[in-house]
């Protein structure tokens, strides 16, 4: 396949970013699709879709905030159907781990007339450094509505590699690649190693789902956000999620990065204080 403009949507956010800098670093020319960028790109504004498809013959697709909230799949679908009509060959799809709503998404994106990639991910370990996280973590105290449910915390930079091989390489086409780490970690496990790594006390509690999204909410988070926190915690993260899989080791050759790995270079660089 010819090798023209890559499309990364979400290409600020936590991967989408990870895979503007390999297609970068791979001598690729890309465009970022975001609000930001110019020519800016709306998941809610159909509008500013054609302009960012111009010329792109392969696309990253992040949705924000997630697939898993009322909307995705129409945006979704309306989305490739607009990208292969204009010739885009190449659907990259990043994906959730065990919610219904992004199972539908993916086989929108099959459908869709293109070469397709499924990149479905566990939960990032970065949302302890880039996301609503990382203050509770430099506050010292982590309160979350989870008990001892293990989750195989995936670095994104992983997800990252993965996404660029899949839109770069031949070999990838109609892959649907799981991506976890290499071992499960409960939330207490995974704050317990942070706190290791950065010498600081830092203590993780149990909290009931109402308390927590009535915190959010003083926070002044918007009410989708809370609603789709709300659904993560209390379904996607109640077990179904508790093994491992090899997508990475199927996509690039090598084992997934560990935990502990993304934890001791996070504390090196003072991302957490």
């Amino acid at each position: 396949m010819k090798q023209g403009l890559k499309l990364v949507l979400g290409g600020t956010g936590k991967s989408g970013r990870r895979v503007a800098q390999g297609l970068r670093a791979r001598g690729f020319e890309l465009r970022i699709g975001s609000r930001g960028a110019q020519p800016g790109f709306d998941w809610n504004d159909a509008r500013t879709w054609p302009a960012v498809l111009d010329g792109v013959d392969a696309v990253y697709i992040a949705f924000y905030p997630d697939l898993a909230v009322p909307g995705a799949s129409a945006a979704i679908r309306a989305f490739t159907e607009l990208a292969v009509q204009g010739g885009v060959g190449r659907l990259v799809l990043l994906s959730g781990r065990g919610e219904a709503e992004a199972r539908h998404c993916e086989d929108i994106v099959r459908a869709a007339g293109a070469d397709w990639t499924v990149v479905r991910a566990s939960w990032f370990s970065q949302n302890f450094s880039e996301s609503h996280l990382l203050e509770p973590v430099r506050a010292g105290v982590v309160a979350l509505p989870v008990g001892a449910v293990g989750e195989p915390f995936v670095d994104a930079d992983d997800i990252a590699d993965v996404a660029v091989a899949a839109l770069t390489e031949a070999g990838h086409a109609g892959q649907l690649y799981e991506l976890t780490g290499p071992r499960l970690w409960t939330f207490a496990e995974a704050v317990a190693e942070i706190g290791r790594a950065t010498g600081r006390r830092i203590e993780f509690a149990q909290v009931p789902m109402d308390a927590y999204a009535e915190a959010l909410q003083r926070e002044r988070l918007p009410p989708e956000l809370v609603a789709l926190i709300r659904y993560l915690f209390s379904e996607v993260l109640d077990g179904r999620n508790a093994s491992t899989a090899d997508g990475v080791q199927r996509a690039l050759g090598r084992p997934p990065k560990d935990f502990t790995d993304y934890v001791r270079a996070t504390a090196a660089s003072g991302a957490w204080g």
